[in-house]
C-alpha cells in the first residue's frame, strides 16, 4: 500500500506516520510538506509544497496512492470564520481533487468531536467540519471521517502549539482516569495510526465516520501488515 499523507509535523501527523512506516503491508508513504520533517526512514519520501490550496502540480507524484491520511489542522481559536475555512475545507478539498480517479482509494479525514454534520450549528469550527466531511463524503472514494476526543501523544509524538503542548503535559496524568470514565471520548496518536491502517485495509466496509470508540475499536483489530 502506497500512503500519501498531509499533516505528518502535527501531532496526529506524527503518530499516523510512526505507524505506517513500522506497518509492513505499507511500501510508500508520500509526505506533503512545507518543511523538512526531519525523520529518515527508507520508505518516506518529502515533497515539499508551499501553496495548500492547489495540488495540481503534485497530480503526477500522487498517481501511486492507495490511502490518503489527512491530518493536517488547525485550532480554531485566532481565526475567523474565513482563515479556518481555508485551513480546514479548502486545504482538504484541494488534496481530494489532486488524487487519482480510483473509486477503491482510502481517504481519512481527522475531524474532531463535536462536529456538525448539519452545517448549521452554532459553533464556527463545527459547522466548517461538518462541511468539509460531507464534502469528502461526497466524493469517489472511499471516505472516513475520523472524529476523535482527548488524544493522548504517545512515542514522542507532541503537538507543534505551545498552549497544546502545556495542556497535554498538564492533563497526561488524567489519561488513565479519562479513559476509565469516558472511554468514547479518549484514543492516542497510536491508535488513530492503527485505525487508519485497519480502515484503509476493509475494502468499503464499517462505519464512514468514526468517534474515538470507533477509533479504538478498529485499532484493537489492527495487525501489522
Amino acid at each position: 500500500m502506497h500512503v500519501l499523507l498531509f499533516g505528518a509535523s502535527g501531532m496526529v501527523g506524527q503518530g499516523v506516520l510512526r505507524e505506517c512506516l513500522r506497518d509492513e503491508g505499507v511500501a510508500s508513504v508520500t509526505a506533503v510538506v512545507r518543511a523538512p520533517l526531519g525523520v529518515s526512514h527508507p520508505k518516506l519520501r518529502e515533497l515539499r509544497h508551499r501553496d495548500f490550496t492547489d495540488f495540481s502540480a503534485l497530480t503526477a507524484e500522487f498517481a501511486d496512492t492507495d490511502a490518503c491520511f489527512f491530518c493536517l489542522g488547525v485550532s480554531a481559536a485566532g481565526h475567523d470564520e474565513r482563515a479556518y475555512t481555508t485551513v480546514t475545507y479548502d486545504y482538504a478539498l484541494a488534496a481530494a481533487r489532486a488524487l487519482p480517479a480510483k473509486p477503491e482509494l482510502t481517504f481519512v479525514y481527522v475531524s474532531g468531536e463535536g462536529t456538525d454534520g448539519t452545517e448549521r450549528g452554532r459553533r464556527m469550527w463545527a459547522r466548517v467540519k461538518g462541511r468539509t466531511e460531507n464534502a469528502l463524503l461526497a466524493r469517489d472514494f472511499e471516505a472516513y471521517m475520523f472524529r476523535p476526543g482527548f488524544i493522548k501523544p504517545l512515542h514522542g509524538a507532541r503537538s507543534r502549539t505551545r498552549w497544546y503542548r502545556l495542556f497535554y503535559l498538564a492533563t497526561s496524568w488524567l489519561y488513565p482516569v479519562l479513559r476509565l470514565l469516558g472511554p468514547a471520548h479518549v484514543t492516542t496518536t497510536e491508535n488513530v495510526g492503527r485505525a487508519m491502517l485497519v480502515v484503509s485495509r476493509r475494502g468499503g466496509t464499517g462505519p464512514r465516520v468514526l468517534d474515538s470508540r470507533a477509533i479504538n475499536t478498529a485499532a484493537r483489530e489492527y495487525v501489522r501488515g
